[in-house]
């Protein structure tokens, strides 16, 4: 199906004035092209995003989901940087439901985006859209939110303590992307922070590569989880493209805990590769080092030892084979069926199991005040 290559009509809202934005200047966003489905643009969220990015050509489209330019070109692996940058989608979230989890979380939640404008070269986020899956926005917000507090109050209160947390229901809001980017695009993460704020059994939670400092503004009230992934800073350069340094995330700890926020680390991903002991080693030190007593009380972590992708493996050599000399180890991988249904690669059961050892070894030795909520 071909796009309409005219741009949309949007109304204006009930005063008869669009909503007035600043529009976003961000080195991750170079926005020439926003994909959008007509309910989706004409909606206020939809409005928002447009007028966030008001150079930006808008190319109609029946379903977030048919995007000719993205969908199945294989062509984008040249570009994948590029699209990240330069292309926006808007669309409407059809299907709404709490995936039971376990992990990270009791539950993952409704998206209200997916894609990402940054570009990890591990990325397990599902690889569509011509693989450099750019951000899509949900822009029915309003129904998610509805939809999640209707399911927290079915929960009742949590009758027990359990590695997620102690008394709250948690709930993943950032499965498919990554909430510190999504927010510079739209307010859906304000929106979701401000729900849960009044959701005294539930949490919100999100991992992030990027700190945003306007979620300082948001007042969570201690019922959002943000999740800082670190990693030592030889891979982080390698293989976390677009991101914040990780110093800069360390750095970010003590002041999002200040502002209300309950503060985990994700110790992600663990690379095994000559030398990873001793780098981990120094950033332990360094996290023990610059936080502050508050954040390590409140503090824990997930470690995730490296998932990789055989598509993900031929993508990145398109465009960083330089990443793939440490994440494709066939003497060190082995098949694995991950949870969302991908043909994925892992460590082998022994070297996993060693690995997640080792790390647990220098936790306890460098930072003996981070609980480790589990290890995968």
């Amino acid at each position: 199906m071909t796009a309409v290559d005219t741009p949309l009509t949007l109304f204006d809202d009930v005063d008869g004035v669009a909503p007035a934005e600043t529009p976003v200047a961000n080195r991750l966003f170079d926005v020439a092209r926003i994909y959008a489905e007509p309910a989706a643009a004409t909606s206020p969220r939809g409005r928002q995003v447009l007028a966030r990015f008001p150079a930006a050509e808008v190319v109609e489209v029946p379903s977030h989901w048919q995007v000719p330019d993205l969908h199945g070109n294989a062509g984008n692996i040249d570009r994948w940087v590029r699209v990240k940058s330069e292309t926006l989608v808007l669309g409407v979230k059809k299907s709404l439901a709490a995936r039971p989890n376990g992990r990270s979380a009791d539950f993952i939640a409704p998206s209200t985006a997916n894609g990402c404008a940054m570009a990890c070269a591990y990325c397990y986020v599902p690889r569509r859209k011509g693989y450099a899956n750019p951000i899509t926005v949900f822009t029915n917000i309003e129904q998610i939110t509805g939809y999640l507090r209707r399911h927290v109050a079915r929960q009742g209160r949590k009758a027990e303590p359990d590695q997620v947390d102690r008394d709250s229901w948690v709930y993943d809001i950032g499965e498919n992307g990554d909430c510190s980017v999504d927010a510079l695009v739209s307010d859906n993460v304000a929106d979701l922070v401000a729900t849960f704020r009044d959701l005294p059994t539930a949490k919100a939670s999100f991992a992030t590569k990027y700190v945003n400092r306007e979620l300082l503004d948001l007042e969570p009230a201690g019922r959002t989880r943000v999740r800082f992934s670190v990693l030592p800073e030889r891979d982080a350069h390698l293989l976390d493209v677009r991101t914040s340094r990780v110093a800069e995330r360390i750095a970010a700890v003590d002041d999002f805990v200040a502002a209300g926020y309950e503060v985990h680390l994700n110790l992600s991903p663990v690379v095994l590769r000559e030398g990873w002991e001793a780098d981990w080693a120094e950033l332990l030190r360094q996290l023990d080092d610059v936080l502050s007593p508050a954040a390590k009380e409140q503090a824990a972590a997930e470690v995730i030892l490296l998932t990789h992708n055989a598509g993900l493996h031929e993508v990145n050599l398109g465009w960083h084979p330089r990443a793939e000399e440490v994440l494709w180890r066939p003497e060190l991988q082995e098949p694995k069926r991950s949870q969302n249904g991908q043909d994925n690669v892992r460590y082998r059961a022994g070297v996993k199991r060693a690995g997640v050892a080792r790390l647990r070894e220098l936790i306890g030795t460098h930072a003996p005040w981070l609980t480790v909520r589990y290890a995968f």
